[in-house]
């Protein structure tokens, strides 16, 4: 198993570094545009190779802006694209489409030149626009193209009832919790599922007051503005661990249930639409969407989520010619 990972700022070395933790790729490729970023920090990374106890093979390399170079990711069986600006304070993820449309759009057409046959992964915001617009940019089948969101917000989602059961009087840590986001990858517009979410099978909504369960809610919500606003900049050793988690069940062929963001062909009443829901992950990248029956509240939050993101895909205009 080949990976590249295009860009090596903070969420990029992450996931290059779980990446070589975990010890199941022969090789992770990291690239950037900025000369000896990627091989500064590849370098670093192959330095904790005998204190971790990894054979995996990290290496860097430079793409510059004005002759981009992609050999070195040659033959790829994944590619993650952390490429673009983050967020500041302030800034919503779709403040960013502008400009991380027409680097992402460049980053896919490069990739492919040298990986044909690669699974994308898309970090970069806005998640959910820049995955419509790489699957329609590249033509590619829909189980090739994945936005990486709703792993990342459901482990948010996961943390907050975890503390809000501790205030409840309940012993519980992240990895009690089973809980999903679906939606869109937006402060205002994901979809935390409380109807669903359990504590070592109970449901936690029988175990919470309604307003801890709402706070843990909005805390999810608002999870990345929380940290960006803490960090000065977007977090990244969630997200970067939840991609690596993408690439890992890929890789493994492990066929587990993750909320990601892909496209939708009549699934939940919805086409032409990238968005995040359950889905079964494997070698083939998408192997099935998962159809969870939504009702009331949740069924209304998912629908304005979907607007909201047929929205933000209106503003790509001329990326997606």
């Amino acid at each position: 198993m080949k990976v590249t990972v295009v860009g090596a700022g903070n969420v990029g070395a992450t996931v290059a570094n779980v990446l070589a933790a975990k010890n199941f790729c022969s090789e992770v490729v990291l690239i950037d545009v900025k000369e000896g970023l990627s091989e500064g920090k590849a370098m670093d990374i192959m330095q904790t190779a005998h204190m971790l106890n990894f054979d995996t093979t990290v290496v860097g390399a430079t793409s510059p802006l004005d002759a981009p170079d992609y050999s070195a990711t040659a033959g790829s069986d994944v590619v993650v694209i952390t490429s673009g600006i983050p967020r500041k304070p302030g800034m919503s993820r779709e403040d960013l489409i502008g400009v991380n449309a027409k680097i992402v759009k460049g980053v896919v057409d490069q990739a492919l030149k040298h990986s044909p046959n690669a699974i994308f992964i898309i970090i970069s915001n806005p998640m959910d626009a820049m995955t419509y617009l790489t699957l329609k940019d590249s033509k590619l089948p829909r189980n090739r193209v994945l936005g990486q969101g709703g792993m990342l917000d459901s482990s948010r989602f996961r943390y907050f009832l975890s503390r809000a059961l501790q205030k409840a009087g309940y012993p519980a840590t992240p990895t009690d919790i089973d809980g999903t986001v679906i939606g869109g990858h937006s402060d205002k517009t994901m979809v935390p599922l409380t109807s669903i979410a359990t504590y070592r099978g109970i449901p936690v909504k029988d175990l919470l007051s309604d307003e801890l369960l709402s706070e843990a809610v909005e805390q999810t919500k608002v999870g990345g503005a929380t940290l960006t606003k803490l960090l000065g900049t977007s977090a990244w050793y969630a997200p970067g661990a939840a991609a690596a988690a993408m690439v890992e069940a890929i890789a493994l062929d492990a066929k587990k249930l993750i909320p990601c963001c892909v496209y939708l062909d009549g699934e939940y009443g919805e086409k032409d639409l990238c968005i995040g829901v359950p889905v079964i992950l494997g070698k083939n990248g998408l192997e099935k969407i998962v159809e969870y029956k939504l009702e009331g509240d949740e069924k209304a939050k998912f629908d304005e989520s979907v607007k909201a993101a047929r929205d933000t895909n209106s503003k790509l205009g001329d990326a997606l010619k």
